[in-house]
């Protein structure tokens, strides 16, 4: 069986769970399944045209792995919750047509890019589930990485005076002179506008 095809049969089995659990009235199940068969099939569809149905069964894998050695998972989180499949899947405990959440802003042919399920594990457990998956796939297949954001200047300066307490029509006066060039750093400010250092050069602080 290819991974596309066990894809399609745990969706299908885990909607069959669901749908028993939100529908205990067999005349309602049956009333209201077309809407969510329509919507699996369609979602099923994409996810294995993109090429992304053993990212699916991993995730389902150590999720399921988590609930079973007593780590305690979170429900659902960001755009990965408006996955019908992902439901199915126990991926997440939210049913995407119950709360309208869209599986387009998850995962969209028309924009191409890699699906991202946000998972919350305890804090405490939470090195057991990456154990896991080390174990499982293998330590040359699995690594952590991190985000560092970075802040326009302007934001920096209205951020920065905020927390030193200046008045916000003084901070707000003052990043109005950044220029407004993509990739404007501080530094490249002070040298662009003349009236930048002299409207900090009394407060110390702030330009540091």
């Amino acid at each position: 069986m290819s991974t596309e095809d066990y894809l399609v049969k745990r969706a299908k089995e885990g909607l069959e769970e669901r749908l028993a659990f939100l529908f205990p009235d067999e005349e309602e199940r049956l009333k209201r399944r077309p809407e969510y068969d329509e919507r699996l099939e369609t979602e099923l569809q994409v996810i294995n045209q993109m090429g992304f149905p053993g990212y699916f069964l991993i995730v389902m894998e150590f999720i399921q792995w988590s609930k079973d050695n007593g780590v305690p998972v979170g429900p659902g989180r960001g755009s990965g919750a408006g996955s019908l499949v992902a439901y199915a899947l126990k991926i997440t405990d939210l049913d995407p047509l119950e709360f309208d959440l869209l599986f387009e802003r998850f995962l969209n042919p028309e924009r191409v890019s890699m699906p991202d399920f946000d998972v919350d594990f305890c804090m405490e457990k939470r090195d057991q589930v990456i154990e896991h998956v080390a174990d499982m796939y293998g330590r040359d297949a699995v690594s952590q990485i991190i985000t560092f954001g970075t802040m326009a200047a302007k934001a920096v300066i209205r951020d920065v005076g905020r927390v030193l307490g200046h008045p916000y029509g003084f901070v707000d006066r003052i990043s109005k002179l950044i220029p407004p060039d993509p990739g404007m750093t501080l530094a490249k400010a002070f040298e662009a506008e003349p009236q930048l250092p002299k409207s900090t050069k009394r407060m110390k602080k702030l330009r540091r």
